[in-house]
């Protein structure tokens, strides 16, 4: 029995990811925050009148204004929930799904609501291509259009995954142990989706077709026929000395939603927990270091719960790149080589986002549910998640599941 003060997962829902141009490439991100909200209600046994506060992250802002924005406050009208319902639309980059979990826990502790969904929806295939500076009327002046997802907009920066090999260089980690990694993370996703270790967080979508509707169900982005010669093979890509589209994940469609509980509340309901938030943490750095902050975030986190990263059991970072993990676990290990590759046997044990996708906004509660239903498996402990943020921001957590 924990504290009744403590705050608690009681759902935790994601739909399937789906690759760059593929099945979901049409449907709005907001359709999908529609589907978890249902989804992670339903599974808890709650009713939307009984959420305090809404969290809604979403990066692609390019596709919000599809919507109009404020993405949060429409998807919860869509969904059915009160009119009267508080809500938050955020963008944290990568962040943004993590960082709402972070703003629930938050409410929930300071006592201004008892119950919160966070949620985090993104679909970069619908992402709009842009047209500015032709409001007026440009006169004989080239029309300039802008693909908001092209990294080098962001202008004064360099590129991410040029940042993320430098960094990656200046640890040590070559672009052979993130093909490496890369390749792991295809093999474990496999093993895990054929024991069938996805199922408790997966809600299948229904996609309209020109004749009815297609059931999708099952992640799309991972490839199966990689190889790690295959890998060694692709060029790298914006500039970076070792990052590749092999060992980086891809611009991906799909949303999740996890639901936060004062323990209290949930004993009050009959509403088992899932898991325990023991700490949270976040930070930021130097623009071109996004690759370290998920160690650091992590071990602010680990000293806020008064623990180690030798009491953990599972370890989740957001592959942003291959050299993001790698870089971040070996922070953690002090850089000690027995102790790096101890930790990698603990991280991201069923795969990460080169196999299973990188819809931004979605997945920092991804890697959060995804870890807690692993560590359920193994009967419970202590488990940490992070992410980075484009610009180097970063958001971690520490769990606790009781066996």
């Amino acid at each position: 029995m924990g504290n009744r003060e403590d705050v608690v997962v009681v759902s935790g829902v994601r739909t399937p990811f789906s690759k760059f141009g593929g099945v979901l490439r049409e449907m709005h991100s907001t359709d999908l925050g529609v589907i978890v909200i249902k989804e992670s209600l339903r599974r808890a046994g709650l009713k939307g009148e009984d959420l305090d506060e809404f969290y809604y992250g979403m990066c692609d802002q390019a596709e919000a204004a599809l919507y109009d924005n404020v993405n949060g406050r429409q998807a919860l009208l869509r969904a059915g929930l009160p009119e009267t319902l508080v809500s938050l639309t955020i963008d944290r980059a990568c962040c943004s799904s993590l960082c709402a979990v972070h703003l629930g826990r938050r409410a929930i502790l300071l006592r201004e609501a008892d119950t919160c969904m966070a949620v985090g929806a993104e679909n970069m295939s619908n992402t709009p291509l842009l047209m500015n500076g032709h409001r007026w009327g440009g006169g004989m002046k080239p029309l300039l259009v802008q693909d908001y997802l092209n990294p080098i907009t962001y202008r004064e920066y360099t590129p991410l995954a040029r940042d993320a090999g430098e960094i990656a260089i200046e640890y040590g980690v070559s672009r052979a142990e993130q093909d490496q990694w890369a390749l792991g993370s295809q093999e474990k996703w496999a093993l895990a989706d054929e024991a069938g270790k996805f199922d408790e967080e997966l809600v299948p979508v229904e996609v309209p077709q020109k004749k009815g509707t297609f059931l999708f169900k099952k992640d799309e982005f991972p490839k199966p026929d990689t190889t790690l010669e295959g890998l060694a093979k692709l060029k790298t890509i914006y500039g970076s000395p070792t990052v590749t589209a092999g060992n980086a994940p891809g611009l991906d469609a799909g949303a999740a939603a996890v639901i936060l509980m004062r323990r209290a509340k949930a004993e009050e309901m009959g509403i088992k927990p899932l898991a325990t938030i023991v700490s949270v943490a976040s930070g930021a750095s130097q623009p071109r270091r996004m690759a370290e902050l998920p160690g650091f975030v992590i071990q602010k986190a680990l000293d806020r719960a008064a623990i180690s990263v030798d009491d953990i059991k599972v370890v989740e970072i957001n592959e942003a790149f291959a050299a993001v993990t790698l870089v971040s676990t070996k922070i953690l290990a002090g850089r000690d080589e027995k102790k790096w590759r101890e930790l990698l046997e603990r991280t991201n044990p069923n795969g990460g986002a080169i196999a299973i996708g990188h819809p931004v906004g979605a997945s920092g509660a991804r890697i959060l549910m995804t870890m807690m239903y692993e560590l359920r498996r193994r009967d419970g402990g202590f488990g940490v998640c992070a992410i980075c943020g484009g610009l180097a921001q970063g958001d971690a957590v520490v769990i606790r599941v009781d066996s």
